[in-house]
Order: C-alpha cells, then sequence, then structure tokens
C-alpha cells in the first residue's frame, strides 16, 4: 500500500510539473502569427479607437502584428458570436464593451451565454458619457433641464445611437431616477445623422460618449450639463457629474479584452500582463486620456467582477424600462 500511495504521488507530481512545463512552453511561444481583436463597431468609433492603440501597444510588446477586425451589427452580438466560435488558441480576441453586458438581458435569444463562452483577461478603461443639450435649451444645469422637462412634457426628444447602447441607458436612467419623460430617437448607428438633428434643435438631448462630442461641446454647437460617471472627466473638469444632483447615478462605457472559452490559462495570463503595462505607460495613459478615458488595470478576475455587476445592474434597467432590442 505505501508503495501503491508513493507510486500514485510520484505520478501526480510528474503530471503536475508537466502541465507546469506545458503553460510555459505555450506562453514562451505565444504568440507566433497575428492575432486579431475583433471589434463590434464600425472604424472610427470610440472601441474602435481604443482597440487600435491596444493592438498598437501589443503588436511592439510582442512582435507580432495585432490587427483590427470590424464586425458591427446587432449590438455587438455579431463580433461576440465570431470569437466565441473561434478556435480557444488566443489569436482571436474580443474587444469587450458594456454592451455585452446589456445585451445579456435586451436580447431574448441569443447564440451564446456571454460569461460562460467568453474568458476575461483584461479590462481597459472606462469612458463617461456626457449628457448634452441644443443651445436652444433653456436649462444651464441638470435640475433646471429636470424643471425644463416637466414643464414640457412630452416634447423633449433625446436621441441615442440604437436601442440599448450605453447613450440610450445613460439616458434611460436618467430619466427614472429624475422622474421625468423624454421621447426615444433612436438613430441606428448614430454618427453624422443624429448630431445633425442635435444641432439643428430636431432632437434636444443626448449623452454620447466624451470621445465623440467633446469637439462639439468647445465649438459651443452643444452644451455639457453633466458628465455620467461619478466623478468628473480630466478631458473636461468644468463639467459637473449627474450624481451631483442626483445621487447613486452612474452610467459609463467600458472596454477590455476577452478570449474563447478554454482558452489555455498561461496565454491568458500572458496578455493580462502586457495589456497592464500599456496600462502603466505614461505615453499609452495619456491617449486613453485624451479620449476621455480612465485606465482599468485589473486581473482577469477583476474584470470578472464588472462585467457580473454591469450584467446585473443595466439588467435591471432593461427590464423596469421594458425595452427590447430595434
Amino acid at each position: 500500500m505505501k508503495l501503491a500511495r508513493r507510486r500514485f504521488l510520484h505520478l501526480a507530481a510528474a503530471a503536475a510539473a508537466l502541465s507546469a512545463a506545458s503553460r510555459f512552453a505555450v506562453a514562451q511561444t505565444y504568440p507566433s502569427r497575428p492575432v486579431r481583436i475583433v471589434v463590434g463597431f464600425a472604424a472610427g468609433a470610440a472601441p474602435d479607437i481604443t482597440a487600435l492603440l491596444m493592438a498598437q501597444w501589443l503588436s511592439e510588446r510582442l512582435g507580432l502584428q495585432f490587427v483590427i477586425d470590424n464586425r458591427p451589427g446587432a449590438g455587438t452580438n455579431i463580433a461576440t458570436e465570431v470569437v466565441v466560435r473561434a478556435s480557444p488558441d488566443g489569436y482571436t480576441l474580443l474587444w469587450v464593451t458594456a454592451p455585452n453586458a446589456i445585451n445579456a438581458t435586451l436580447y431574448d435569444k441569443l447564440n451564446f451565454n456571454f460569461i460562460r463562452d467568453i474568458v476575461p483577461v483584461a479590462p481597459v478603461l472606462r469612458l463617461p458619457n456626457v449628457m448634452v443639450v441644443n443651445p436652444s435649451v433653456r436649462a444651464q444645469t441638470v435640475p433646471e433641464f429636470i424643471a425644463y422637462t416637466k414643464a414640457n412634457p412630452g416634447k423633449i426628444n433625446m436621441a441615442s445611437s440604437t436601442i440599448g447602447g450605453t447613450d440610450h441607458l445613460s439616458g434611460e436612467l436618467f430619466k427614472v431616477m429624475a422622474g421625468i419623460d423624454l421621447v426615444d430617437v433612436p438613430y441606428r448607428g448614430g454618427g453624422a445623422a443624429l448630431f445633425a438633428d442635435l444641432f439643428s434643435g430636431q432632437v434636444q438631448v443626448s449623452f454620447p460618449a466624451v470621445a465623440s462630442v467633446i469637439g462639439h461641446i468647445s465649438a459651443n454647437k452643444l452644451r455639457a450639463l453633466a458628465v455620467t460617471t461619478t466623478t468628473r472627466s480630466d478631458a473636461m473638469p468644468d463639467i459637473p457629474t449627474v450624481s451631483d444632483f442626483l445621487p447613486g447615478y452612474e452610467a459609463s462605457s467600458w472596454h477590455g479584452v476577452g478570449l474563447p472559452r478554454a482558452t489555455s490559462a498561461a496565454i491568458v495570463d500572458k496578455l493580462n500582463r502586457e495589456i497592464n503595462a500599456g496600462l502603466a505607460d505614461a505615453k499609452m495613459k495619456g491617449r486613453l486620456a485624451e479620449l476621455g478615458g480612465t485606465v482599468l488595470p485589473g486581473s482577469p478576475t477583476d474584470f470578472s467582477k464588472l462585467i457580473a455587476d454591469e450584467t446585473d445592474k443595466w439588467g435591471k434597467v432593461v427590464k423596469f424600462v421594458g425595452l427590447k432590442p430595434d
């Protein structure tokens, strides 16, 4: 019995050593060919820009190209499914964004389960949205806007890029917490048409990403009332937060990296280390700050918790409002 037990322990130790050596070998050789990062947004959108910055960093650090593969459509579900179906070899990454958490409740039927099928690698950054109004709106502050809306029921239009987008849900959460009614006007994909109507006054309020609107605010085409994060944006330090007036309010976009389920832990760990090195780099931090973002260094576990918390939070909002995808 003692010999058998000793033999078992030797075999177990050998297996563990072999497994550790195998993981080390994978980490040492990865990547050995170009890697693609699948982004669920069109080229030029904020997630595409931030993904490109990280792709450039990883390319320089790891010596092989990390290339962007834009797969817009279906609220990022097309891009997510591409990665879910990909080989778990580390050569197809997903640029994870807040809609991934929102869609878990917004869509009744998906061909995947995001939390089950995507392995969190690392969070990257958080981006505030900003509440903006057409300059014709007679409100200089959030309380004045709430009062103005209550005095004009059914007359204030809220523009958003798509039903269930972070700009849309930022506005929906605002409506619920402020106790007001705004008329939703979704623009498929957002972009030029949305801003043209904001500039002309066809729609009066919106909650776009800071990166997409900061130039319009500087040019006085739009008036910023507040940012949606709980702290002020370094890109617009003079603009208050919505939570200054509606305590507990918080809404933001966030980005990170994910991989298909069953990807080697060695690859996950290696990418996590390199991504966090990028987030600690002064030049990279500066470029992300220019977009209004705040870096989110962290472990795969940290990112997993963020995704779970956001899925729960936005799930409650989606159910309360009764949203359905367009």
